[in-house]
């Protein structure tokens, strides 16, 4: 046995670890470690990065039989950013999350259990609230947690007491205690994944840097190119697959390859502070999260070792990481002042033991949090896996695995839409974004977030529509999504000329904007409302054919290929629209859409925001070279407005000339004031009698402002996304991401009826053929809470609640709103069974249905179809013309 000193900045981790390998190109028992004269010239997967989460991917695809594996580093396995996490290892996350790091902790234990010296102690965890709202959350969590199988419960304060004797918790209102959460070494699990992936075939390079990324890339081609080989500072290895696990490297190690690779990720400083050894061991004692202090704290030997999510962190390596990076790095005390000062006051031993020196380890960090997983949609077989967030243990063994996963069978198999690489576009990959974004996102991991009440504060006013300024003297309150300024709802007390009008304060009971929002919702009932969807995806898909027979081939191209594409009918005629889904192999959702038949070879599509990357990617992958149809991100071009009501038709009436009666769900070319080439749809989201505008973006703010003009005597209104959530969700329609996915089928949320399994083929029709022919396993229901539910004080249900039919639990909220026809409180959610199929009589009959808010079970009741609520048709609007001067029509 070679020892061997594994590299850490602090003292506590310095230990000799006793390795079975050593790696600087000699040969340890069965493992070769390759010098610069035997560097592989082929393999069929390279991994760029040694740490964890690279050593992770080797040992997971190795184990599964894939032994040609090469994992490369610039430096020395294990010598990056892996060892600097805390080794935590906590359980008590979002159930996506928390099943990617359950295998981490299955694996390192497993591991642990057959002899690998891990540090791997279940030592459990105490997540403490200080304030009611932190109390709130914490209970909400534990509510949905417990309901899928985590064992955790709510202390009082003097029950924390008893779990960790030295924590001062008078000024507590309670914690969570999660008796799984663990800890383990970082430095000691890296190494020994990196010497069993070895063991297992895989070959490891060190001091070998990528230099250059290849692909078949032909200039001016459809086809995404894929990955080829890759030119190293050691020479040239040919691979059918390669993987960025860079870490804090990713982002520019995307950059060394044509096309270049978006990986949004920028490291900030991630500080540690350790005590020096004690008298005694305290390994028995939790890991204890202080959130509203944004502090954590834990214990290994003789040691406590306290860290931050800092409110305001910092980031570094603006111009890119030095060779030198650990040198640069220096311990900020002034910075880390307060959280030392909150842990002496959770822990007041603390103010009686010396400390070490205070550890800069950084991290890297992403946009939004989440991790960055997944194939690229630049180039085909590139994966990506970097972000991990100030913890790369933690999700390290569940990455691995759901890498290697979808680099053998081509597609994964656990949700991972939350931590999609294709979840982003070119604006979060640019460097000063990032720089900014990073200040805020570190923190946000202990922040309370309260649902669609909390937006970012960095890095705003990036995307906007041409309304942006006006929408801002109206009183709009902005949220971001995918950069894109969108207003949640509009402040009516706000005054042109008063600042920005800003959100209140977040809260999960009644939030302080409904009345704002019941105005805006009465206005698209009652009168006129205009909702903002600029933000929607907007795709061309155009066909050219034949040049001597372009009319009928290209459009038999562009229908035969959007059929393949699509579960609903879109062979319509020049000027229908249709409502349909792109579903996978598996039925499952890969894009909620709408068609508009523009032309004879051409459709343009509506679709999520959130699908600007994804659904391009994924559109491609699908349409084969020799279709001869192409697909243009047009997003920015048109700009969308929702204007709907029941005095919509007469309103628009007067800006044009042409008649706005419409059969079925059709599209018009008009020309609205003095704007022409304007697309009117018989079509809203909401599902309220009115119109869609797609407009190209020059003539916006013209038709915007006649809009407003025209009408003041119909009662019009803007209205914002959260009103246009609770039109939606009382009117039982799914949201992308909350409802439909990649692993949710239209039968299953209600939308069989947009099927045609009549077609010849597309995509997914055999699963869904055989889904309609057996049943199904989960089914989406409509919720109303009980009268005895106060909406206006008693806690919300905001998403995520578990439902419990007859006392068992069988799902979880998905949506809610408040609904003010109904009178209600509603929500939307899966009801499932794991072996029994879900029938309408399983829903409906002999149930009785609560659902769990924040500890607090409330009645509801469930329905399988729409609420009758009452509409007031467009045509039943008695005719007035109100006499306003300054408008403008155009034939």
């Amino acid at each position: 046995m070679l020892s061997r000193r594994v590299w850490h900045p602090c003292s506590y981790w310095c230990t000799t670890h006793l390795l079975p390998f050593e790696l600087h190109g000699k040969t340890v028992g069965k493992h070769q470690y390759h010098s610069a004269a035997t560097i592989p010239s082929q393999a069929q997967v390279v991994i760029c990065g040694g740490g964890v989460v690279g050593n992770s991917i080797a040992y997971h695809l190795t184990l599964e039989g894939w032994k040609d594996v090469v994992v490369l580093d610039q430096a020395t396995i294990g010598s990056g950013t892996s060892h600097n996490g805390s080794g935590v290892l906590g359980l008590f996350k979002p159930i996506l999350e928390r099943q990617i790091i359950t295998h981490s902790v299955n694996l390192i234990k497993g591991l642990e259990q057959k002899g690998h010296q891990l540090g791997f102690r279940r030592c459990g965890s105490l997540n403490l609230a200080r304030t009611r709202e932190r109390a709130v959350s914490l209970k909400r969590r534990i509510a949905y947690t417990r309901a899928a199988g985590l064992d955790c419960e709510w202390l009082d304060r003097h029950e924390i007491l008893r779990m960790h004797p030295y924590l001062y918790s008078g000024d507590l209102e309670g914690g969570v205690w999660v008796p799984d959460d663990a800890v383990a070494n970082p430095a000691s699990v890296c190494q020994t994944l990196a010497h069993l992936a070895a063991a297992q075939g895989a070959t490891y390079v060190e001091n070998c840097a990528v230099q250059r990324l290849f692909t078949n890339e032909v200039p001016h081609s459809l086809v995404t190119p894929k990955v080829t080989h890759i030119e190293t500072s050691q020479g040239i290895i040919n691979c059918e697959y390669f993987v960025n696990a860079a870490g804090m490297w990713g982002r520019s190690l995307g950059e060394k390859s044509s096309p270049k690779v978006r990986v949004p990720a920028f490291p900030a400083e991630h500080f540690y502070l350790c005590t020096k050894p004690t008298m005694e061991a305290l390994d028995a004692l939790p890991v204890v999260r202080d959130y509203d202090s944004h502090m954590f704290c834990l214990t290994r030997g003789q040691q406590f070792i306290i860290g931050a999510f800092e409110h305001q962190a910092k980031p570094v390596f603006y111009e890119g990481i030095p060779l030198d990076w650990k040198e640069r790095l220096q311990g900020d005390e002034k910075h880390f002042q307060s959280v030392k000062e909150d842990a002496e006051h959770r822990l007041p031993l603390l103010k009686n033991i010396e400390y070490q020196s205070l550890i800069n380890a950084p991290d890297n960090f992403t946009p939004d949090g989440k991790w960055i997983l997944g194939e690229t949609p630049e180039i085909d077989n590139y994966f990506v896996a970097v972000g991990m967030n100030g913890n790369c243990l933690q999700g390290a063994g569940g990455v691995g695995k759901a890498i290697a996963e979808w680099i053998i069978y081509g597609t994964p198999l656990m949700a991972m839409l939350p931590f999609d690489v294709r979840r982003f576009i070119d604006l979060h990959n640019n460097r000063r974004y990032l720089k900014e974004r990073t200040k805020e996102v570190v923190g946000r991991h202990y922040d309370i977030l309260y649902p669609h009440q909390c937006e970012y504060r960095y890095a705003r006013k990036l995307r906007c529509s041409p309304m942006y300024s006006e929408q801002e003297a109206r009183g709009a309150v902005f949220g971001t999504r995918m950069g894109f300024e969108r207003p949640l709802y509009f402040d009516t007390s706000h005054t042109r000329g008063d600042p920005s009008a800003q959100m209140p304060p977040g809260t999960f009971r009644k939030p302080e904007f409904l009345d704002f929002v019941r105005e805006e919702y009465h206005a698209c009932k009652e009168g006129v409302g205009v909702i903002d969807l600029s933000s929607f995806t907007k795709m061309e898909i155009t066909s050219t054919g034949d040049m001597f027979y372009r009319s009928k081939t290209a459009g038999s191209q562009v229908v035969d290929a959007m059929q393949r594409l699509c579960s609903n009918d879109v062979n319509i005629p020049v000027g229908g629209v249709v409502h349909t889904g792109m579903q996978n192999e598996q039925g499952g959702y890969e894009n909620d859409c709408l068609l508009i038949r523009k032309s004879d070879n051409c459709f343009l599509m509506l679709a999520p925001t959130f699908q600007q990357t994804r659904i391009m990617d994924w559109m491609r992958r699908q349409i084969t070279a020799d279709a001869s149809v192409s697909i243009s991100d047009v997003t920015s071009m048109y700009t969308v407005l929702s204007v709907l009501g029941p005095k919509s038709k007469e309103m628009l009436s007067l800006m044009c000339n042409t008649e706005l009666t419409f059969l079925g769900y059709t599209a018009k070319e008009v020309n609205i004031a003095y704007a022409s080439g304007v697309h009117v749809l018989s079509f809203t989201h909401t599902g309220e009698p009115g119109y869609t505008l797609i407009i190209p973006s020059e003539y916006t703010l013209h038709v915007y402002g006649q809009l407003m003009k025209m009408g003041h005597d119909y009662g019009i209104r803007n209205v914002g996304m959260i009103t246009m959530r609770f039109l939606r969700v009382e009117k039982f329609i799914p949201f992308w991401a909350e409802e439909l996915d990649s692993n949710t089928t239209p039968f299953e949320v209600g939308r069989g009826y947009k099927v045609k399994l009549n077609k010849d083929y597309f995509i997914g029709k055999a699963a869904l053929m055989k889904q309609y022919n057996t049943g199904i396993q989960r089914r989406l229901v409509h919720f109303t809470l009980d009268d005895a539910f106060d909406f206006e004080t008693d806690i919300w249900p905001w998403g995520g609640e578990p439902i419990y039919r007859n006392n068992e639990y069988v799902g979880n909220i998905t949506s809610t709103a408040y609904g003010f026809t109904l009178g209600k409180m509603v929500c939307l959610g899966f009801v499932k069974r794991r072996d029994a199929y879900v029938t309408p009589e399983f829903v409906l009959e002999n149930a009785q249905y609560e659902i769990d808010i924040a500890g607090r079970r409330v009645k509801a009741y469930a329905s399988l179809l729409s609420p009758k609520l009452p509409v007031v048709q467009m045509d039943k609007i008695t005719s007035y013309r109100p006499k306003i001067r300054g408008i403008v029509t155009h034939k």
